[in-house]
């Protein structure tokens, strides 16, 4: 069980990393672990499985582009899970600082140049660790999911599926479409350095 558990947790991360040549080579294995997907029912596999359906077919180049533009251009879409609850305040340093630390405990260091809230290592960690731990620690990050999925899901994105998948493995309340979104933000107004100070109420500048 354990390892079913596993498996599909890391079937999960792949569909959320960038869909390079790499990640569409390994589509048929991925695809062959979501039919048989631990814990989720047939709704929840067949919008995944539609999901890597779409991530092989057409150019690459077209894959990776919709792949940017949905998660590298804006919060609300963000996968580093800390940028909806802190943004830039300085409580986010010391929140990745501790999950670092959660990861070393098990012995595990990471490898590539994503921060430790990125959800696909969130669910690689998970993958290692007993699948008690899933529920519990995908239940505290719900509320993000489940804003993430629905943010997804009005945009029309087949993405949306994996926060729907992730909120039913932690026995959560499913995604919301009707559920209202804030629109896209414009990138160099989200995230445009905040100001050190604030000025005064009617200071002049």
């Amino acid at each position: 069980m354990r390892n079913e558990h596993a498996i599909t947790l890391r079937a999960l991360a792949a569909l959320l990393a960038y869909p390079d040549a790499e990640l569409r080579a390994a589509l048929p294995e991925i695809v062959d672990a979501l039919r048989t997907a631990h814990g989720l029912d047939a709704q929840r596999r067949g919008e995944l499985l539609a999901l890597a359906d779409e991530l092989g077919q057409g150019e690459q180049l077209d894959a990776e582009a919709r792949y940017v533009d949905l998660f590298d251009r804006g919060r609300s879409t963000s996968l580093n899970l800390f940028e909806h609850v802190h943004g830039d305040g300085s409580e986010r340093g010391s929140a990745m600082l501790e999950l670092r630390e959660r990861y070393q405990r098990i012995g595990l260091e990471q490898s590539g140049h994503e921060l430790p809230d990125h959800l696909p290592v969130l669910l690689e960690y998970l993958s290692c660790c007993d699948p008690a731990e899933t529920p519990e620690l995908l239940g505290e990050c719900a509320h993000v999911l489940r804003k993430l999925g629905n943010t997804l899901a009005h945009r029309g994105s087949r993405y949306a599926a994996v926060p729907a998948a992730l909120l039913a493995l932690a026995g959560e309340a499913g995604l919301d479409p009707h559920t209202p979104v804030p629109p896209p933000e414009d990138l160099d107004k989200s995230w445009e350095e905040r100001p050190a100070f604030d000025r005064p109420a009617g200071a002049t500048p």
